[in-house]
């Protein structure tokens, strides 16, 4: 068995992926979309992590919100979907399934004292939205947007947001994210991360290996 995380203050959750389900919205009208639904939300979350990639690159901020809709806009034609679906889909992107087990392992990262917080590329109003339709806004210490400094991950300077926060050094923050490349974002800021691999996908290489690999989230609270 691995060895206990040590030290840990602060446990971080990416929130898109590893603490709310993003295939939830396409998934849900699935009948309308056709049988290639989770090829088409494949190619929305494709999209969407690209432009804000490289919006940052070039320098050009949108928020998250307006990504969102122009990634969807770009997958409805990519995939032929009818966009009178466009706006259902947009309200369904705003109230996405959150995970079965967030709610225990916060609650059990609660009993143990240790602070929580959500480090998101989302809106401010878009997570706590989300968390606020999950019913876990208590459980969080703190909901961290990268809107604040409008840089996306993974720049360091996103990572490093959390650390300002609860005033503590980057190895005691514990970070959990189903986005390998966040993971690997995070890791070289100096996270202790956590990859949360639903989907039994590959790691990437990119300098950096996860700490540990997690099916879901329940297994954090085995090792903090």
């Amino acid at each position: 068995m691995k060895k206990k995380f040590s030290n840990i203050k602060v446990c971080a959750f990416d929130a898109y992926g590893t603490c709310f389900d993003i295939n939830s919205a396409a998934e849900t009208i699935k009948n309308k979309i056709g049988k290639s639904w989770l090829d088409f939300s494949n190619t929305w979350r494709t999209t969407q992590l690209e432009y804000t990639w490289l919006r940052t690159l070039m320098k050009k901020h949108a928020d998250f919100w307006k990504i969102t809709k122009d990634s969807l806009n770009y997958s409805m034609k990519i995939h032929n979907i009818n966009t009178k679906y466009q706006k259902e889909l947009l309200s369904l992107y705003k109230n996405l399934s959150v995970y079965p087990e967030l709610k225990q392992t916060l609650q059990e990262l609660k009993r143990k004292k240790i602070k929580t917080c959500i480090l998101s590329n989302g809106t401010p109003s878009l997570l706590k939205h989300l968390v606020n339709n999950a019913n876990i806004e208590n459980l969080f210490d703190s909901i961290i947007s990268i809107e604040k400094i409008k840089i996306y991950k993974p720049d360091p300077k996103v990572y490093k947001l959390v650390t300002d926060r609860f005033k503590c050094k980057p190895s005691q923050v514990c970070f959990l994210s189903s986005n390998s490349w966040d993971v690997v974002g995070s890791g070289l800021y100096g996270f202790q991360s956590i990859w949360v691999n639903r989907a039994n996908k590959i790691f990437d290489n990119l300098d950096y290996y996860p700490k540990a690999t997690f099916k879901n989230l329940y297994e954090l609270n085995k090792f903090i």
